[in-house]
């Protein structure tokens, strides 16, 4: 696949509560299999994904501009343009960014594309599953999300 310049790419946008982002899909768009890229535009005062983690896919962050906050494995971080910061793909990948600065916060988001993937949500106490394409991907044979304690006995019908 031939390169690509992000300005030929259009943004999409999700607003939800205090989540507010574009973003636009890179890997995708050169028809990436392993490895996906995102380019982040977060506005000021406005959120990412939930606190997450994956445990198929390991995640990393470049920022390219402005500043914000990393909350990572139950930390938080200032973050600014040439920071870089690595999710692994287990509870210490878990992670949220934040934009509490003036700017547009921007940012690449880099993946491996393992699926099947299960995302967990401690906060809310629920989890992801995405099966076909991992999280990120258009095309899933399978997906949902659960509340951690609704477990149910194997034979259970």
């Amino acid at each position: 696949m031939e390169p690509i310049n992000e300005s030929d790419l259009e943004w999409s946008t999700l607003e939800r509560d205090d989540v507010g982002f574009r973003r636009k899909q890179l890997g995708a768009a050169v028809e990436g299999d392993q490895l996906g890229c995102s380019l982040y535009e977060l506005p000021a005062g406005r959120r990412s994904w939930p606190y997450h983690y994956h445990t198929a896919n390991e995640e990393a962050m470049f920022v390219l501009s402005g500043t914000g906050t990393l909350r990572l494995d139950g930390e938080s971080y200032p973050i600014g343009e040439g920071d870089y910061a690595a999710f692994p793909a287990d509870e210490s990948g878990g992670h949220r960014v934040v934009n509490d600065g003036d700017e547009p916060l921007r940012y690449l988001a880099i993946s491996t594309m393992v699926e099947p993937d299960v995302t967990v949500y401690p906060e809310t106490e629920k989890l992801g599953v995405f099966v076909g394409s991992p999280p990120g991907g258009d095309e899933r044979s399978l997906h949902g999300f659960y509340r951690i304690d609704d477990d149910v006995d194997y034979w259970e019908d």
